[in-house]
């Protein structure tokens, strides 16, 4: 059996869980390799800030990374928080001894507040660790703090690059999240630098700078170059900030799993739109519910913001041969009508998360109260020009939903000039709307009727 790639990571601990080892074994584990750990501190932290900090004795650090390192083979390890002098030389003396490739994060603060590292540690880190370390991430301050030079601007992040490279470390990577996003690399062997652009974006950023630095060794664990494996990081970091969630009264943690669920969602949701498609193409009724434009079907993701995040039919569901048939594949950000009805019903109950437009007969509002679905309608006559502008969702089922006071499972309108009339199926999930789509085009008595 083919071993692990196995890295580590030498960090304080966060009791609150956003940040240090604990974002960093989560990171290391979403990418698909080994984690193990040397804790250096013990913080009492929360998203309010650090309350208090217990640094482990360096020799219990030393004990940490020789019981790991002669077990397993650790070629890249990362390093997060070193509170003093005594645990940097201790650290360093460990690099030394088993031949390590080190990934310094140089924490001197904590997002939500609070100093991580002693000042006089800094001339330590500076003197005894960067010089023997493959590279270094400071964020904008505390590459300040390493350079002793103002970063406003890209050029000056690239000057400041350079004066810490002058510490012995190989390649300096300056991340942008409090200049402009862009990620500044410096290699110093090639006195080459690299800009990667980036742009903000929401959500929250504890444990972000843990995070990154945990995917970048991870990266060049799996033999990318600097450039390569220093993209994917950013890649991951803008993932796990899109996806935190708000757990505490401060700032928010990013969620190093967050691509995994995404992936997991999409995934779910993919299958059951496709299984919502054939429960429809196997109907012998459902082909009379196919209006003139045709019909699709939609279902999003948890915690959709867009149409990006939704999928459908691409082409849509037409008739043909007097049978209901699926033009294209299913797959997320192919609809734009549809899509925009399951957005206009997020916004009411986060829970609706699927749609179906079908074609509008009175028989077939008859039948969608004889079975006891709840129903409202909107006047298309008063929808306004920039509708589909100024409305994420539709404006119909927007407006019918504020109106109604819920979501309701029918949205009827009858049209207008122009303007084919319309039923909306809403539910939990596209195999249920679609479900409910055959119950209503089972009753071929009720739908034939004039």
């Amino acid at each position: 059996m083919k071993k692990a790639t196995v890295v580590m990571t030498i960090a304080g601990s966060d009791s609150g869980g956003g940040a240090g080892i604990e974002a960093d074994i989560k990171t290391i584990a979403s990418l698909g390799l080994h984690g193990t750990c040397a804790i250096t501190s013990v913080t009492s932290q929360n998203t309010t800030g650090v309350l208090s900090s217990y640094d482990l004795p360096p020799e219990v650090v030393v004990s940490q990374v020789d019981a790991v390192c002669a077990d397993m083979q650790i070629e890249w390890a990362k390093s997060g928080m070193l509170a003093s002098s005594a645990i940097i030389s201790a650290v360093a003396g460990m690099v030394r001894k088993h031949d390590i490739r080190l990934v310094v994060d140089p924490v001197m603060a904590a997002e939500a507040g609070g100093d991580l590292l002693r000042k006089d540690a800094v001339t330590t880190l500076k003197e005894e660790l960067l010089p023997i370390s493959q590279v270094v991430t400071p964020n904008i301050n505390e590459a300040v703090a390493l350079s002793g030079k103002a970063i406003t601007t890209v050029e000056e992040a690239k000057q400041a690059a350079r004066i810490i490279a002058e510490t012995g470390v190989r390649v300096v990577i300056i991340t942008g999240g409090h200049l402009d996003a862009s990620d500044v690399i410096y290699e110093a062997g090639k006195n080459r630098f690299t800009v990667i652009p980036g742009e903000f974006v929401k959500g929250g950023t504890h444990g972000s700078g843990c995070t990154y630095a945990a995917a970048l060794t991870c990266c060049l664990a799996q033999g990318m170059t600097v450039v390569e494996a220093a993209g994917k990081a950013k890649e991951f970091v803008v993932t796990a900030i899109k996806g935190s969630k708000t757990v505490g009264k401060g700032a928010g943690p990013v969620n190093p799993l967050a691509g995994i669920l995404r992936d997991a969602a999409a995934y779910e949701v993919t299958e059951d739109v496709k299984e919502a498609v054939r429960i429809i193409s196997t109907s012998g009724h459902f082909a009379e519910m196919i209006p003139e434009v045709g019909c699709n079907i939609a279902m999003a993701l948890p915690d959709a913001k867009g149409t990006e995040d939704i999928a459908a039919v691409a082409g849509r569901i037409v008739r043909f041969g007097g049978s209901p048939k699926a033009v294209g594949e299913v797959g997320f950000g192919v609809s734009g009508h549809v899509a925009r009805i399951v957005l206009a019903a997020l916004e009411q109950d986060s829970n609706i998360r699927a749609a179906m437009n079908v074609k509008y007969s009175e028989a077939a509002i008859r039948v969608c109260k004889e079975i006891g679905l709840r129903i409202t309608s909107f006047d298309r006559t008063e929808e306004p020009e920039n509708a589909s502008i100024t409305h994420k969702g539709e404006w119909g089922t927007s407006n019918a939903i504020r109106i109604f006071g819920d979501v309701p499972d029918i949205i009827f309108d009858r049209g207008a000039l122009g303007k084919e009339p319309m039923i909306r199926i809403l539910g939990r999930s596209a195999t249920e709307v679609a479900r409910t789509a055959n119950s209503i085009a089972s009753n071929r008595a009720l739908i034939s009727d004039p």
